[in-house]
């Protein structure tokens, strides 16, 4: 019986982070400017990530797999939105967005004062 549950949770796990996976790609192809593809490419890939990390933990539970997937959705949870910031940034600076799509420019009008940030 024991076995049964662990394959349940490890198709349910599978599954939803191919859904998520999924997710991100149709955002990636749907969505009409870079930072709202850049929204869909980073939460869906996280949480894809975690459900994975969680289905190795949970099917080969040691320490080292404890500790070694907690790293791998740490430092990934930690990189991918940096990453994304950096790149919403870059093409706000070269005009890659459509401004009609933004409620609020604060970037922009922190660059018509000169006021870069960082």
């Amino acid at each position: 019986m024991s076995a049964v549950i662990g394959d349940v949770v490890t198709a349910v796990l599978v599954l939803s982070a191919a859904l998520m996976c999924l997710a991100a790609g149709v955002g990636l192809l749907r969505f009409p400017d870079v930072l709202s593809r850049l929204h869909a490419a980073t939460k869906p890939q996280i949480f894809g990530l975690i459900a994975v990390t969680v289905d190795v933990a949970v099917n080969n539970f040691t320490l080292g797999t404890v500790t070694l997937s907690v790293a791998i959705v740490a430092f990934q949870a930690l990189t991918a939105p940096m990453a994304a910031h950096l790149i919403a940034r870059v093409a706000h600076d070269t005009d890659r967005f459509r401004p009609e799509l933004l409620v609020v420019d604060e970037l922009g009008r922190a660059n018509r004062r000169g006021d870069r940030g960082a």
